[in-house]
């Protein structure tokens, strides 16, 4: 894996972090990217030094249109080919539909959307003329569930789960596997940049997973070609049991049962 670079987005923590350190251990070189440089080149040094890669680190803010191709331009100047690309930059909105700024939901489309769309577009011709790529591009177990009340999260898991199967799809044929990976309740800052840490603590702990189980499967599901992966048992059973419920019950359920109303 020498030869071979994975581009991971939101590296500096959580999940995203955990890859880093995961695809280290694998061999393969990295190109790093979040807003928070300092983290970046902290996390740079320690998987450099520990496994002997090259590391590359870009401070981008992907709620900015810019991004994705200062991202890529970036890898082409440094000499990166692209090889496996982790889509993992997200947050999800609080506020209200109707009070939140326009400029808060755009960041949340632009982030998780647009972006994630984006950076594969930028590389997947590459691997398909190589033969060879991997792209795990994060949706969530809300991808399954009822919509919530005020929430792009769910409409944007679900876009991110059907896009990744429509590109395995695609690019399967000529060495390229796409997965969808879907974790439930996983811990990492999330919840807490989400202000609702105080409302997910109070939740069970089997529902919670560690991020390094939802790398190892989601990394597992990749390389298998496997188009999307529930980690966990529970997740697995959860996700299973929503996909049967008829839109009106759906509906129902996500306006009365949504933990972050």
């Amino acid at each position: 894996m020498s030869q071979r670079t994975a581009l991971i987005t939101g590296a500096s923590a959580g999940i995203g972090a955990t890859f880093a350190r995961f695809l280290a251990a694998e061999g393969y070189n990295l190109l790093l990217v979040a807003r928070r440089e300092e983290r970046l080149r902290e996390l740079a040094q320690e998987l450099t030094a520990a496994h002997g890669i090259r590391c590359d680190v870009f401070a981008a803010d992907l709620t900015d249109p810019a991004a994705p191709a200062a991202i890529i331009d970036f890898a082409d100047r440094q000499g990166l080919t692209i090889d496996f690309l982790v889509n993992n930059a997200g947050l999800s909105g609080k506020s209200k539909f109707v009070d939140a700024p326009w400029k808060e939901l755009a960041g949340e489309i632009q982030l998780m959307i647009t972006a994630v769309t984006e950076l594969a577009h930028r590389v997947a011709p590459g691997m398909k003329a190589r033969g060879w790529g991997r792209i795990i591009n994060l949706s969530s177990i809300a991808a399954f569930a009822p919509p919530g009340e005020s929430l792009l999260y769910t409409g944007i898991k679900s876009y991110v789960l059907n896009i990744s199967q429509s590109l395995d799809m695609e690019l399967k044929p000529y060495g390229v596997h796409v997965t969808a990976l879907c974790p439930g309740f996983t811990w990492s800052e999330f919840h807490d940049v989400m202000g609702t840490r105080d409302t997910t603590n109070k939740f069970p702990d089997f529902l919670w997973q560690q991020p390094e189980e939802v790398v190892k499967e989601g990394y597992e599901a990749v390389m298998k070609g496997k188009p999307f992966c529930v980690p966990g048992k529970v997740n697995k059973a959860i996700a299973a049991s929503m996909r049967p419920v008829p839109e009106s019950v759906r509906y129902l359920l996500g306006k009365t049962f949504n933990p972050f109303k």
